[in-house]
Order: structure tokens, then C-alpha cells, then sequence
């Protein structure tokens, strides 16, 4: 497969948001609003705001919006046909259902970047379309969709890493990141993209099962109570040692890293899975909780303190409706 989104020359890649809630909405709605031809899968609500009023987004520095007739949405991949490059921004309950749907956007060179919390989600793309397809990312957007065809990103500028699956900085890759950098998307370039995945797991894995295992405290309260920073710090020991065992190159000072990046967090901060498994919201559970579990597993390495929370949240899951 060629390594380029179609000819460098070419000024702007054609490009489809599959999910646009609130990153696919940011990271969508930037690229469209910067002039790159951007296609978005959706469906239901969604697509009929789109279609109707356009795509709007609030974040710190005011509201900012595109237009309807620069919106091209469909809820059917054939009618938006092949792109250069696919950007997966489907949680990861909807990826089976994004991945039956990926086959007409796919040209003989189109790269699929995988934005889903968690480690596994590369795999089940390659597993489907083969590794070379597949750009492995990093999304640092705090956003959410407010309303259909309304969106609320928070915190800092979005930001989306992402290399070849061997950690490489391919043509395609470069002419990515400059057509995001245009769009006023932050583009960083990971040295080990794969450690930077597993950097985050080992943080926010710990965060939400606690948070949603105990109904729903804070960060703060978990890093200001003694005994849940322990469960915290041993929960992230378990990751950092799964992750080695697997040939994952983490920082020596991995644990420490996020133990500090935690406390720098304002302190009502929540993660997204528990905010829905405490809505009763499907969750990314098996793709945070569960994955950290069955890695150990693969890894010979032992991980009581997730196994007891995945247990107690798959539980719980179980008995009201939500767990997928």
C-alpha cells in the first residue's frame, strides 16, 4: 500500500468523520471550517441537525460554527464514497457497527486513525482491514455533543497524536498533521505512540472504575482520601506492569508521571465512564476496565485490584440493563 494520501501535492485530502459526536464534531467541524473537504457519517438526530442548521460548537474562546451547506452528512457510506483518510470517532460500544460500515470510504490507499479511549482499538481495526490502514491515535479533546448539531468542547485546544503503526512518520502522515494544524487542531508528534496510549490507559482506567465503583466521587476526593490513593496508585502499578510485560516502552517513571498529572486536575473532574455507567448510559466498561483485565491475563501478570472493580462494575452493569 502507498504510504501518501493520494499525491502530497494535493492540497486537501479528502477526509470522513465516522461519529460526530463531541471529538468527531470538534475535529470534523474544525477541518470543514479551515476549507478541507470533509464528510461526516451520522445518523438520526445528528444527521438531520447537520443537514439542517449545520454543525456548532462552544469552547473557551467563544462559538464558532459551519454552516449547513458546507456540511456534507450521511447516514450511508456508499453515498459519501472513498476518502483519503477516515477518522474513527465512534466510542467504543458503536466500533463493531463503525467498522461494517467502513468498507465503501475505503479507497486502495485510505489510512483509518483510531481515536477510541483505551489500548485495543488498533487491533480490531487491523484485525478487520490490516495494519497498514491503520494510524493509531491520540485524542486530547474534553467535548461533548449538547444538543443535535450542537457541541461543547472544554479544557485546552483539541489535540489529535497519531503515527504508522510501527511509530513512524510517514508521508501521510506529515501531510495529516499539517492539514490539522491548519484547521487549528493541535498536532503533536509522539516519539512512541503506543506508550502514549498506554500512558493514558494507566491513568484514566484507575480514575473512572474507582470513581464509578464508589458512585460517582471525584478525583479530588479520590486523591485526598489515603485509601483510594492507594487502590489508585496499585491499580496503576497493575497497568505499568501488564504494559511491560507486553513489550510496551513506558517511561520508568510512568506511575509517577500520572500520579502527578492527576493531582494537577481540577478536583470535581470525572471521566466519561463513569459519568455513563452512573446515567445508566451504555460504557466504555470492557474497553477501559475489562481490556486492563484480560491484558493482565495475556501478560501472566496478576491485577486484583482492577479485577475486583471490573467484577463489582460488570455487576452492577449487568443488574440494571447497561453492561454490552
Amino acid at each position: 500500500m502507498s504510504a501518501t494520501l493520494r499525491d502530497p501535492r494535493i492540497a486537501d485530502p479528502r477526509i470522513a468523520v465516522v461519529g460526530a459526536g463531541g471529538v468527531g464534531g470538534v475535529l470534523g467541524g474544525r477541518l470543514a471550517a479551515a476549507g478541507t473537504p470533509v464528510r461526516f457519517l451520522a445518523r438520526g438526530e445528528q444527521l438531520a441537525a447537520l443537514r439542517s442548521t449545520g454543525l456548532q460548537v462552544s469552547d473557551a474562546a467563544g462559538d464558532w460554527s459551519v454552516p449547513a451547506p458546507a456540511v456534507s452528512a450521511s447516514d450511508d457510506p456508499r453515498e459519501l464514497g472513498e476518502v483519503d483518510l477516515v477518522l474513527l470517532c465512534v466510542k467504543t460500544p458503536q466500533l463493531p457497527a463503525a467498522l461494517d460500515a467502513l468498507p465503501p470510504l475505503l479507497g486502495p490507499t485510505t489510512a483509518v486513525v483510531t481515536v477510541q479511549n483505551g489500548v485495543e482499538a488498533p487491533e480490531q481495526v487491523a484485525v478487520r482491514f490490516g495494519r497498514d490502514r491503520v494510524l493509531p491515535g491520540l485524542a486530547r479533546v474534553v467535548a461533548t455533543r449538547t444538543a443535535p448539531g450542537r457541541v461543547r468542547q472544554l479544557g485546552p485546544p483539541a489535540a489529535l497524536g497519531f503515527a504508522e503503526w510501527d511509530g513512524s512518520t510517514s508521508d501521510r502522515v506529515a501531510r495529516l498533521r499539517e492539514v490539522l494544524r491548519a484547521a487549528s487542531v493541535t498536532a503533536p508528534e509522539p516519539a512512541d505512540i503506543w506508550a502514549e496510549l498506554w500512558a493514558k490507559f494507566l491513568l484514566v482506567v484507575p480514575v473512572g472504575s474507582l470513581g464509578a465503583a464508589t458512585g460517582g466521587a471525584t478525583i479530588g476526593q479520590l486523591r485526598e482520601r489515603d485509601g483510594t490513593r492507594q487502590l489508585l496508585v496499585a491499580a496503576m502499578r497493575e497497568i505499568e506492569r501488564t504494559a511491560r510485560a507486553l513489550g510496551i516502552d513506558l517511561p520508568a517513571d510512568a506511575v509517577e508521571t500520572a500520579t502527578a498529572l492527576m493531582d494537577r486536575q481540577p478536583p470535581d473532574a470525572a471521566t466519561s465512564l463513569q459519568r455513563d455507567l452512573l446515567a445508566g448510559r451504555p460504557s466504555e466498561l470492557d474497553a477501559w476496565t475489562g481490556a486492563a483485565v484480560r491484558l493482565a491475563a495475556r501478560a501472566g501478570e496478576p491485577a486484583p485490584v482492577l479485577g475486583l472493580l471490573y467484577e463489582l462494575l460488570a455487576a452492577r452493569s449487568s443488574l440494571s440493563g447497561e453492561h454490552r
